[in-house]
């Protein structure tokens, strides 16, 4: 039997999704206003940045995984325009549902799918942008991601990875004791849900910092892959380039 972590859980990596399932049903109403809270709306810059770098153009193919409420998919949608296409996607069908009808309120309809990032139903050489915010550190085995996210991306196409990293070593104390302790407490008073908030701060923790994650999508396949620090290195950009 197999054993993964979850938080600082150990468990069997045949339960982690399931265990992840379970917190993001319960967080999935009040997600963006929390991370507004949790990130003072840096995530919303973050994400501006992320669409920058990429810089889509009309007619684009892009696949969003882990892609919740919808930000990031709704961006690219601006761009690619009537000529291009923005799947949606997502493990979580609650978190997928909550994005679907932010989108539907805006006015806007994508194709929109519960999937597994670990295992793609796409055709390989598909999309042009691949991009995933806030969801990597979520998955069970993310070498199988990030090479399903490389085999559905054309030759020349962009993998743009978004998420928490190592925070610059001056920064470390504070930002441990904000997690561990303010974190949970919003969470609670805003998600009535103290638990979730208090695994994802575990999560951020056990996910690699930005160069194991770096040589991770080379060994995925990805022939060159950049790091941008965001924020001291609270969150990492990694882009990488199928060649």
């Amino acid at each position: 039997m197999a054993s993964t972590h979850f938080g600082f859980k150990s468990v069997d990596e045949r339960e982690k999704a399931q265990h992840v399932r379970s917190v993001f049903d319960s967080v999935a109403p009040s997600y963006d206003v929390m991370n507004d809270l949790m990130s003072a709306g840096l995530h919303r810059v973050w994400k501006r940045y992320t669409l920058t770098v990429a810089n889509p153009q009309p007619g684009d193919q892009v696949l969003d995984i882990a892609g919740g409420t919808g930000d990031l998919s709704l961006a690219f949608a601006k761009k690619v325009g009537s000529t291009g296409r923005v799947v949606h996607t997502d493990i979580n069908e609650a978190m997928l549902r909550e994005g679907r009808n932010r989108l539907l309120d805006l006015g806007v309809v994508l194709p929109t799918l519960v999937c597994d990032a670990e295992q793609l139903p796409f055709e390989s050489n598909a999309f042009d942008f691949v991009s995933v915010a806030f969801g990597l550190r979520n998955m069970t085995h993310k070498d199988r991601a990030l090479a399903e996210m490389q085999r559905v991306l054309k030759p020349g196409g962009k993998l743009l990875v978004l998420e928490f990293s190592r925070v610059a070593k001056p920064l470390e104390k504070a930002y441990d004791w904000y997690s561990f302790n303010i974190l949970p407490k919003l969470g609670k008073w805003v998600a009535n849900d103290e638990d979730s908030y208090r695994y994802l701060a575990e999560s951020i923790r056990m996910h690699p910092g930005q160069e194991e994650l770096r040589q991770m999508m080379k060994t995925a396949g990805f022939g060159h892959v950049d790091v941008h620090n965001l924020s001291a290195g609270v969150v990492a950009l990694h882009l990488g380039i199928k060649c």
